[in-house]
């Protein structure tokens, strides 16, 4: 792409060069678009946590609003969590008792894969199945 250089930096190659410079590291130092804004509406109850098949909490879903040590037993049972990764979670958590929702890869709180702290969420890795979960009064992080 040809770059306009304006007729008083034509005669001056050192003004010209520093010109320039100074265009290439803005145009990498300023974003183009913003990076991708959070939803304006996630589509889990107030007081629950949620986590999604797909990223930006898209996909099947399953919801608590308490703690569950075991999503394949009652009282809720997660039908897709013993075969499909977790890709997004949103802690719409709300008692000022908790802080955050541990959640682990295992029943029982067996082997811990993350944290999210109350009203904030996100996409996850990806690459692992979840199995348990339980609200913390500790810090996430």
């Amino acid at each position: 792409m040809a770059r306009f250089i304006p007729r008083i930096l034509r005669n001056r190659p050192m003004a010209a060069t520093f010109a320039m410079s100074v265009a290439a590291v803005a145009s990498f130092a300023l974003p183009t678009s913003t990076a991708q804004a959070a939803p304006t509406a996630v589509d889990c109850a107030s007081g629950d946590v949620c986590f999604w098949t797909e990223p930006n909490f898209e996909g099947r879903k399953c919801s608590w609003s308490a703690a569950d040590m075991d999503w394949q037993s009652e009282p809720v049972r997660c039908s897709w969590a013993a075969t499909t990764n977790v890709k997004s979670v949103w802690n719409a958590g709300t008692s000022s008792r908790f802080t955050g929702v541990v959640y682990y890869k295992g029943a029982n709180k067996d082997d811990r894969a993350g944290c999210t702290r109350q009203q904030h969420g996100g996409n996850l890795a990806g690459t692992y199945k979840l199995r348990s979960h339980e609200w913390t009064t500790g810090r996430c992080g």
